[in-house]
């Protein structure tokens, strides 16, 4: 049980309730309609109470934004470590490994996956996840706890507030040496799987730099300011220089790396309930610090 505790003061005197919650917590609609019919899920000084009780000055409101049990999904829990980079009462923040996909595919059977390792390790609670990585592609994965950090997070995907930066290493060495990246993105139609550069897709935009070469292998830094499904690995095949091990959209050489070189590296989050700014690292994995000794 997850429950939200704040003293009102007199900026709230006299108002109702849902005011405080809507602009205090920001609980969705959604949510708020939820709450209304769970026991005992909105106290006020320790009784439960209706969204139009009126406000007063030290008054206490407490709100348990705990998911409803009756809304959990199916997932097959599964015993299998989690590298955790930061964990609180609201957030789980991972290093996901090569190799494992976030969901089960509707095309194949998968015995692990990341909804299924955090399933377990939080005894069965619904897989929040506010951003998705690629099967190949590792690092920093961020788990809400509950659908309303969920909601929370989502609202500031893609901000400052939500800062992401990836590693990649790619063919070639780009030139400029740093710049943006604004192709639209669509569904190849000839695949269930791959996308292309469609001006009538979603618009997409994201930079590079270059951070370090050897031979014709960049490392670069790569930020996204978009979320479009294998944005990174496109964008980067559209200015000429794929990521090294991509299949889909440059050449695979597993004698080099056997996934796209591509990972999670850096995350600015600024939490929806304290407003600290976390700063996590997930540092450059093995298979991808071997092709730039």
């Amino acid at each position: 049980m997850r429950l939200l505790t704040t003293l009102v003061t007199p900026a709230d005197d006299g108002k109702k309730l849902k005011h405080l919650l809507r602009n205090r917590w920001h609980i969705s609609s959604t949510l708020l309609k939820s709450l209304k019919w769970r026991d005992n899920a909105i106290l006020l000084n320790g009784a439960p109470a209706t969204v139009a009780a009126i406000l007063h000055t030290g008054d206490v409101v407490t709100v348990d934004i705990s998911d409803d049990d009756s809304l959990s999904e199916h997932i097959v829990p599964v015993d299998v470590p989690l590298d955790i980079l930061y964990e609180d009462e609201d957030l789980l923040v991972l290093n996901k490994s090569a190799g494992i996909a976030v969901h089960s595919a509707a095309l194949t059977e998968e015995t692990v996956t990341v909804a299924g390792a955090v399933a377990h390790y939080l005894g069965g609670a619904p897989f929040h996840p506010v951003n998705r990585l690629d099967r190949g592609v590792t690092g920093i994965m961020v788990v809400a706890k509950s659908g309303y950090i969920h909601h929370r997070c989502m609202a500031i995907l893609h901000t400052d507030e939500f800062r992401r930066e990836y590693r990649g290493i790619c063919r070639g060495v780009p030139d400029p040496p740093s710049g943006t990246i604004r192709f639209s993105i669509g569904r190849d139609p000839d695949s269930v799987l791959k996308r292309r550069i469609d001006p009538s897709g979603l618009s997409a935009c994201s930079q590079y730099e270059v951070l370090q070469t050897q031979g014709d292998r960049t490392l670069l830094r790569l930020r996204p300011f978009t979320g479009r499904t294998h944005q990174l690995r496109l964008h980067c095949a559209a200015i000429g220089h794929p990521l090294l091990g991509d299949w889909l959209y440059g050449t695979e050489d597993r004698s080099l790396i056997a996934r796209p070189a591509l990972h999670s590296y850096e995350l600015w989050l600024r939490h929806p309930l304290s407003g600290e700014i976390l700063h996590v690292i997930a540092p450059l994995p093995g298979d991808m610090m071997r092709l730039i000794p």
